[in-house]
């Protein structure tokens, strides 16, 4: 894999070019590019891939039936009406194989089983007051046996990984999470991942929490895909990630793009940190203060119970730290699209993507190009299914996920 600091071509909208190779040895990566062209367009017909990769028809065919017969593609209804034999599309097998993604958040953990297109299959989630690897590994220990009965046993087999999407040194975060220091210190020395992957027997990934539901919007993300976008994750801190030239940009320690530090002005005009005024633990905060129970935030992410005063104050000062954050990111980085999501109502979420354009708006934007600013594709889930994305991509696709580790 490529680690993703690529130079970006021009202009934005184009897509990202993906060519194969008629060299003997590149089966490999000839198979991957084909699988990415799928997942991108939607069924392909042999001269459609052959004509988009600059591959002969003859090694298209050859890749084609390979990956058909591992259960990766299936057929289509032949199309009928053109000179020649009839054109057959072929699109992803949503059986040929399964992902795990585990969400370790502040507040909750999260197993998620996908098939191939990306699509849920079976989920557990534990909401707990902070988080610790012993918490982690017992409900893994529990969870997955139980994920896996929901698939039939011949296609157990098929699980090719799994993924982990976590905030990264969660020691330094006690401050904010009310967690006692001795127990999030076990953080330090526990590598999590080994001891996940010998419990699994599987292969496991591990990645920012925020980084991967960037990634969970650039693999499984509907509609037209920029090349070229900020990304910003609401939960208890909010995250994000960066994808450029249609790979995501991780940075020498995955976690690049990560927005939280992003110094922005409050209300009165002092310096803070994003994660300080738009992440949803501040939400929680002014509940406190107004006498209303913020546990109501962590338990359905399509409900939220809350006063419209307290929420309206907390979307006003969010919008206007998005902002300035996003006028920041545009002056080092070209990009046509700011997209926003998180663990929250959709409508709450349109309406911080209003209240953020037009903040944006308000600034001196002498000299930037502002972006559009529109909502994620993916929702609430994005971070468990950004995790199982990893060893979906890392396996399957060619477009650069960036760093990371397999155990």
């Amino acid at each position: 894999m490529r680690q993703g600091q690529e130079t970006v071509d021009h202009p934005v909208t184009s897509k990202p070019r993906l060519r194969g190779s008629n060299q003997s040895g590149m089966r490999a990566h000839n198979e991957r590019l084909v699988l990415s062209l799928v997942r991108r367009e939607g069924a392909l017909a042999k001269s459609d891939i052959a004509r988009m990769t600059g591959l002969s028809a003859q090694t298209v065919s050859v890749i084609m039936r390979a990956l058909e017969a591992d259960g990766l593609l299936r057929r289509g209804e032949p199309i009928r009406g053109r000179i020649g034999q009839p054109s057959v599309p072929m699109s992803l097998a949503p059986d040929g194989a399964y992902f795990l993604g585990l969400k370790i958040g502040r507040r909750s953990l999260e197993l998620t089983l996908i098939d191939f297109l990306g699509q849920p299959v079976a989920s557990r989630r534990r909401i707990y007051a902070y988080p610790t690897p012993d918490a982690v590994v017992a409900f893994t220990a529990e969870a997955l046996p139980a994920v896996l009965r929901e698939l039939p046993p011949d296609r157990r087999q098929r699980v090719g990984g799994m993924g982990i999407a976590m905030p990264f040194q969660l020691w330094n975060w006690v401050q904010y999470v009310g967690a006692p220091q001795a127990e999030m210190d076990a953080w330090r020395n526990r590598d999590i991942q080994s001891e996940l992957s010998t419990l699994a027997g599987m292969p496991v990934h591990v990645q920012n929490d925020a980084t991967a539901a960037c990634g969970a919007e650039l693999v499984f993300g509907t509609g037209e895909r920029p090349k070229d976008f900020l990304y910003f994750y609401f939960a208890y801190f909010i995250g994000g990630g960066l994808v450029l030239n249609g790979h995501l940009f991780t940075g020498r320690t995955g976690n690049a793009a990560g927005v939280g530090p992003m110094p922005v002005p409050g209300r009165d005009g002092q310096m803070r940190r994003l994660l300080n005024v738009a992440s949803m633990s501040v939400l929680a905060q002014a509940m406190e203060r107004a006498g209303e129970d913020p546990s109501t935030l962590w338990v359905n992410p399509d409900h939220w119970d809350v006063s419209e005063r307290v929420l309206s104050d907390w979307l006003d000062d969010a919008a206007a730290g998005l902002a300035s954050a996003t006028l920041s990111a545009s002056a080092l980085v070209e990009m046509d699209t700011v997209m926003i999501d998180g663990w929250m109502p959709t409508g709450i979420r349109a309406e911080i993507v209003r209240r953020t354009t037009a903040a944006l708006h308000r600034l001196d934007l002498s000299g930037i190009e502002p972006p559009l600013i529109r909502a994620g594709t993916v929702g609430a889930q994005a971070r468990a299914l950004g995790a199982a994305a990893i060893p979906l991509s890392q396996r399957y696709l060619v477009e650069a996920w960036g760093a990371t580790v397999e155990s």
